[in-house]
């Protein structure tokens, strides 16, 4: 992807060419150390050896921007090491779902009880009073389902909203993530709602089910439920996956207002979000939403995510079952879902690793880290920013906060984003792949904060006044 000319507009007067330049020459020079350091991983995933497709268990996995992945030989707390015997201090914190740091003693030892009991029975366990407890204790008061990943979960709370609602469609917003969701994948081209390029076996057209506008529009938005044939807008209170967009003053008020004045249930997704602070974006901030998801680090780790549903959907759903016939399949909840082994895990976490220390701490380094990315902006004479949200935070390559999906494309550079994630990494620090997003743990160091700090200061000093090495 090229996107100079539209970089240019968001940031007059930076020579994005020479930049790019300068990008793709520290590129091919980091490659070549980067390998050196890892002779058995490159073994592993350069001889084509049968087995899982791609040498990886997921093929996303051959998507970050280095060479080859490294294989993890173990984690704990913020660093990883891989086989090669090579530590790095880890700020991607497994795209958040390690976003605790990397086996916490209280989820270890939840699954090493859990394992001599059972790990999944279909049946609720003797904590499932006290893991309900927890949850609308920390999250709000919902009534709450179990699901395996956060996927999951926005697929069943979508079959809710449109069972109680009667309608069929859903709005989410151009440059949404939701996980692999089929109704979420979906762009805003030319102002029309189109699938997402690279869908594999895509057969439904998604179009006819989901509407897609830009975020932080509030005429787009009263146009679309104006039709009435919205169901439920699913959003994150801050976009995460096209960059970190931040919503406007007053924005979710009148998202809020909006669906509620057109009988459209308001979904908010906190899987990334989670990171503002206990309780997520949504308490944190007051927000009231009819269906609430976290995923990823609810667990510490461990597949579960969580989905809850205020009284009155409660009620809506409890009043449709009641209608039905036998116990039927309502196409919401898998085997796996609510075990034993899931439960054990909530509890610990929502117990002992997510809580108000944990947060102040990851708050702390946060703030460090955003006063020190914009230094070294600044030290560079880059016209970019910091975004944040909570204890994440990204560097955008705009003068600018971007307000939706398409000025966050527009300040998005490929060339600058892979040097910056391999410079950094051949210092021995890991950032998120895509936009290179920071994310903090409570484990997170003083120095491991410093260090990082340095490793970008060190690699924005050598994109703005050198070529190559």
């Amino acid at each position: 992807m090229n996107t100079q000319t539209n970089t240019a507009t968001l940031s007059p007067g930076l020579d994005v060419a020479a930049l790019c330049e300068n990008a793709r020459e520290m590129v091919a020079h980091e490659a070549p150390l980067y390998e050196q350091l890892r002779p058995r991983s490159k073994d592993m995933f350069a001889n084509r050896a049968p087995g899982f497709y791609d040498q990886v268990p997921q093929h996303w996995m051959r998507d970050w921007p280095m060479p080859f992945p490294f294989a993890v030989a173990g984690a704990s707390g913020s660093t990883l090491t891989d086989i090669d015997g090579n530590t790095l201090v880890d700020f991607c914190l497994g795209d958040t779902g390690a976003m605790f740091g990397h086996a916490p003693r209280p989820i270890v030892e939840a699954l090493s009880k859990s394992g001599t009991r059972g790990l999944t029975t279909m049946l609720p366990s003797g904590e499932v009073a006290e893991v309900g407890k927890l949850l609308t204790d920390r999250f709000g008061p919902f009534v709450f389902q179990i699901a395996t990943t956060a996927s999951d979960a926005n697929r069943f709370a979508i079959r809710v909203a449109r069972a109680v609602t009667g309608r069929n469609k859903i709005l989410v917003f151009d440059g949404c993530y939701h996980g692999a969701v089929d109704e979420t994948l979906v762009d805003l081209e030319d102002g029309q709602t189109v699938a997402r390029k690279n869908l594999l076996g895509q057969v439904v057209d998604v179009t006819t089910t989901t509407v897609s506008i830009p975020f932080n529009d509030i005429d787009a938005l009263k146009t679309a439920l104006e039709a009435g044939d919205i169901a439920v807008v699913l959003a994150e209170p801050v976009m995460t996956n096209c960059g970190m967009i931040l919503p406007d003053e007053g924005y979710l008020t009148a998202l809020r207002d909006l669906t509620r004045a057109a009988g459209t249930l308001l979904h908010i997704d906190e899987t990334h979000t989670i990171s503002t602070g206990l309780g997520g974006y949504t308490a944190v901030h007051g927000l009231d939403p009819d269906i609430f998801v976290v995923g990823k680090p609810v667990g510490g780790g461990v597949p579960v995510a969580i989905w809850g549903m205020s009284q009155k959907v409660a009620k809506a759903l409890s009043d449709i079952r009641a209608k039905m016939s036998g116990i039927g399949h309502s196409g919401i909840g898998t085997t796996l879902s609510g075990s034993t082994l899931q439960i054990a895990c909530l509890r610990a976490c929502l117990s002992e690793v997510m809580t108000a220390e944990a947060y102040a701490t990851m708050n702390r380094h946060a703030d460090r880290l955003e006063q020190g990315f914009t230094d070294a902006i600044r030290a560079a004479g880059l016209p970019w920013h910091v975004s944040r949200v909570g204890a994440r935070l990204e560097i955008v390559f705009s003068a600018d906060p971007v307000r939706n999906a398409a000025e966050a494309r527009a300040a998005a550079i490929d060339d600058i984003q892979h040097a910056l994630h391999i410079g950094v990494l051949n210092q021995g620090y890991l950032v998120t792949p895509f936009h290179n997003m920071v994310l903090v743990a409570p484990t997170t160091t003083d120095a491991q904060v410093e260090g990082l700090l340095s490793a970008y200061e060190n690699v924005l000093t050598r994109l703005v006044t050198r070529k190559g090495k």
